[in-house]
């Protein structure tokens, strides 16, 4: 029986690099490191743009208000569906709330999102959504007769809502470009072809993932404050008081009454005033579709991790004191964002001290031959990524502690890069003990964890607060709660 392999101590691995390849570790490690002192002006910037965004004149982060307003206690009840439009799926989930507090019941379906949909029309796109709700509702309920089903309907995509069952897509990401959406409400398209169908289904709530994530989190946890997404972007919700949101002041909510925050910060810092930009992050915004945008995210998020690899890689080709891959073809490497975050993932994750894996991986994926050397470059600029990433990431999680006070809580993360890159916890815990001044000993008073299903779990969540608090006759940022209240009359 073989074991599992160890990770071997690396100490005395640099002997045999050559001077040259040392040289260049020392020169990526000065470019991509971030020092405590430059954390703590990165996260005291920060809090300042989170502010600006609840302005009636708002700043680069959008801090959009979701009408979602309070978190569960645990004893919420009924069933409702949920449905997650990803970029890759379309995942359609129906969650029970039983009477135990905390617990749930899912049954749930994935559909594929057709490629060609993301850039077809927007009737094309609505029908196909109500398509594979209609197909989960005769496939579950086959033969039942059903009363309206309410839905929580997470659209991670930016959007301003004037009520909780409403949204305006503000624009599209994640490959999608359909015309004539952007700038409009998507609920009352969805909501017709729903009803060409006649599926039993009413929208109730419309939700961001990030939200989601902190109510399903908090669901089952007191203590989460923030919900936050680590993944092929990065945006964090928290809540905030209504009197402190001053674009919202002509309403005149109850200044104590709480309301979930969907930040969208991979916007900070648009202005490139304090983020540690090196000349790779500017040619990935510079030829990205939005040049001047999402700044923040670009330096963090799992999509640009790859190709801020690659750059470095090109560059260190071209450079004749070290002419990486003397010699071959490296028309692959050429080819933008050819290599994603899972590849730096596995060259960290390399447990040979040879490096072997790593010598195998730019074999298969890249079609070049590697030194031991190279190798020992590789891994270093793998780890001096992905730490970037995982400590830059602190500053937004640290600013909404700041702005809220928040001393001690959990942070429900979801998301790809948080789920499956190596070390970025222990390294995010490492830069909040940092940035937050944690005394010697402490355990950390900050925790980031693992999140609940924020895109299934909390989109029922939303639905079943929103119909509560529309029978507790609170109508704020409903478009008609009567209609609603009635509808839902036999849920508890």
């Amino acid at each position: 029986m073989v074991g599992p392999r160890r990770q071997p101590s690396r100490k005395g691995s640099m002997a045999d690099v050559p001077q040259n390849l040392q040289d260049t570790i020392k020169s990526l490690e000065d470019t991509f490191d971030v020092s405590t002192a430059k954390l703590k002006e990165i996260s005291d910037h920060f809090v300042k743009e989170l502010e600006q965004g609840l302005t009636e004149e708002g700043g680069d982060i959008p801090m959009n208000v979701t009408w979602c307003m309070g978190f569960p206690d645990g004893h919420e009840q009924g069933t409702f569906l949920a449905l997650d439009m990803g970029g890759t799926n379309l995942r359609v989930c129906e969650i029970t709330l039983p009477e135990a507090k905390g617990e749930f019941d899912i049954l749930q379906s994935k559909y594929r999102m057709p490629e060609e949909l993301k850039t077809g029309t927007a009737d094309e796109l609505w029908e196909y959504i109500a398509d594979c709700l209609q197909q989960f509702i005769e496939y579950h309920h086959e033969g039942e007769k059903l009363g309206q089903l309410p839905l929580g309907f997470t659209f991670s995509y930016p959007a301003t809502q004037e009520y909780i069952d409403h949204g305006i897509l503000q624009r599209w990401t994640k490959g999608f470009d359909i015309d004539g959406v952007e700038g409009k409400d998507v609920v009352a398209p969805f909501e017709q072809a729903l009803a060409d169908r006649g599926v039993p289904i009413k929208l109730t709530a419309l939700i961001n993932d990030t939200t989601g994530t902190m109510i399903a989190s908090a669901y089952t946890d007191t203590d989460m404050k923030i919900g936050a997404i680590f993944g092929t972007g990065c945006n964090a919700a928290y809540m905030e008081n209504c009197g402190s949101i001053p674009k919202i002041a002509h309403l005149n909510l109850p200044p104590d009454m709480p309301m979930a925050i969907n930040c969208e910060y991979g916007a900070f810092d648009n202005a490139h005033k304090v983020l540690p930009r090196t000349k790779y992050d500017i040619i990935i915004d510079k030829e990205s579709p939005r040049p001047g945008q999402q700044t923040y995210e670009k330096m963090i998020a799992g999509l640009y991790l790859g190709e801020l690899f690659r750059l470095v890689c090109l560059d260190l080709y071209d450079n004749p004191e070290v002419r990486l891959f003397a010699g071959q073809d490296i028309s692959r490497l050429r080819k933008a964002y050819t290599l994603d975050a899972s590849f730096l993932s596995r060259i960290e994750e390399d447990p040979f001290g040879n490096l072997q894996e790593t010598v195998d991986l730019f074999e298969t994926e890249l079609k070049l031959r590697v030194t031991r050397g190279e190798c020992e470059v590789f891994r270093r600029l793998a780890e001096l990524i992905g730490t970037r990433a995982s400590r830059l990431s602190m500053c937004g999680i640290s600013a909404i502690c700041k702005k809220k006070d928040l001393k001690k809580c959990h942070v429900g993360a979801d998301g790809s890069v948080f789920n499956k890159y190596p070390h970025f916890k222990p390294r995010a815990q490492k830069a909040l003990r940092e940035i937050l001044d944690w005394p010697e000993g402490e355990k950390d008073w900050v925790d980031v964890r693992a999140a609940e299903d924020g895109s299934g779990v909390g989109a029922a969540l939303i639905a079943a607060l929103t119909i509560k608090r529309v029978k507790d006759g609170s109508s704020y940022g409903i478009r008609d709660p009567e209609a609603m209240k009635k509808l839902f009359s036999n849920l508890s």
